[in-house]
């Protein structure tokens, strides 16, 4: 079984003012420390994380909160870069561009912001009649996709927005191209390789396929999940990706034609999943619901982060440490370790030991043996 050395415990603060500096880049990341010991100090249960991501070469690691604010980290220690504020509701979602020159939130506050990374000057807001539930760049960085919420008399919509990755540039007023749902209102959202389509997972658990220039929907997967789509996840390549749901299971699907290649069933509601880039292996987070929950206790409530096999489809470890569900996963761009936002205001850093890299299944130390 494999097994994570937890690096840190990060408490999603707000009652600092820490921005990173115009006036200097952002300095290279500290050394890794030690592991400090695993159980963290109790903290309130407010303040819950709705997403965290790492930066493409994975030295930062962004989290965003119902707190209004963006927080920036150092992924090797889990010292806090900066904050970045100006929102006015709970935000959603994050993303970074590849060059990590950019960074878009969307929140409760109906609008889409675009900032600087390495100053968090806020370049762009976009203001929506609904929240924005998820936002995230194309592959090369210049376009922005955006889901809105259905809500108010408002239909659900993904916006395409065409950015320009210059933080001195004017950004664009209006989307190139907004998709209305008419049907089940859009959860997640993503471009595809060259971002020839949108891939999007809705509420009632299809998955639909549109054209990113057109906006005409290419082809609709129904009835992929029994419950909402919580996550949508690429692979390195983005030639197939991986969502979660309600329903208790993650499913990998291929983008082309939205079928389901693997299905991962597990014994609790999931909100994230994602997978790692240099093993076969994928990570999945959930958790049952506060209410539904008659005891604190992590096991009780399957606060987990469960570890399977890609291709195996089977379960072969987990790893504890959040006091409430896991409401967001992702893993390192080199694959050297993995991240968890919980309800409990928790982000959890942890780095994979060596166990972890030399864990292989039987048919696999054969393939490699014959290898060589």
């Amino acid at each position: 079984h494999t097994q994570s050395d937890r690096i840190s415990n990060i408490y999603h603060e707000t009652n600092t003012n820490i921005r990173p500096r115009a006036s200097s880049p952002i300095p290279p990341p500290p050394p890794k420390p030690q592991p400090p010991p695993t159980n963290p100090p109790s903290q309130p249960q407010e303040r819950s994380l709705t997403q965290v991501i790492y930066s493409p070469d994975g030295d930062l690691i962004f989290s965003v909160s119902k707190d209004h604010i963006i927080c920036a980290w150092y992924s090797a220690n889990g010292e806090r870069l900066g904050t970045y504020k100006g929102h006015q509701g709970a935000l959603w979602t994050i993303s970074v561009d590849p060059s990590t020159t950019l960074l878009a939130s969307g929140a409760a506050d109906n609008t889409i912001k675009l900032w600087e990374s390495r100053t968090g000057r806020c370049l762009k807001t976009w203001d929506f009649p609904t929240a924005i539930k998820r936002v995230e760049f194309s592959e090369d960085g210049r376009q922005l996709l955006g889901v809105t919420e259905k809500r108010m008399g408002y239909l659900g919509t993904i916006v395409v927005f065409d950015i320009t990755v210059d933080v001195e540039a004017e950004q664009v007023e209006k989307p190139s191209l907004t998709i209305t749902l008419e049907e089940s209102k859009a959860t997640v959202a993503g471009f595809s390789p060259g971002n020839e389509w949108v891939v999007a997972g809705h509420e009632d658990g299809s998955l639909s396929q549109w054209d990113a220039v057109t906006g005409e929907e290419m082809y609709r997967a129904e009835n992929v999940h029994e419950a909402p789509i919580t996550d949508l996840q690429w692979s390195t390549d983005r030639t197939y990706f991986i969502t979660s749901s309600k329903d208790k299971t993650a499913k990998l699907h291929a983008t082309s034609s939205l079928e389901t290649l693997k299905t991962y069933t597990t014994d609790t509601p999931l909100n994230s999943a994602a997978m790692t880039p240099v093993k076969e292996f994928v990570i999945l987070g959930g958790g049952q619901a506060a209410m539904d929950v008659t005891t604190t206790a992590a096991r009780q409530g399957r606060f987990e982060a469960r570890v399977y096999h890609k291709i195996f489809e089977e379960e072969i470890g987990r790893v504890r440490g959040h006091f409430g569900p896991l409401n967001t996963v992702a893993v390192h761009p080199k694959g050297e370790g993995y991240c968890s936002g919980g309800e409990d205001g928790y982000v959890r850093v942890h780095w994979f030991d060596p166990a972890w890299h030399k864990f292989q299944y039987e048919v696999e130390r054969e393939r490699d043996g014959a290898k060589i």
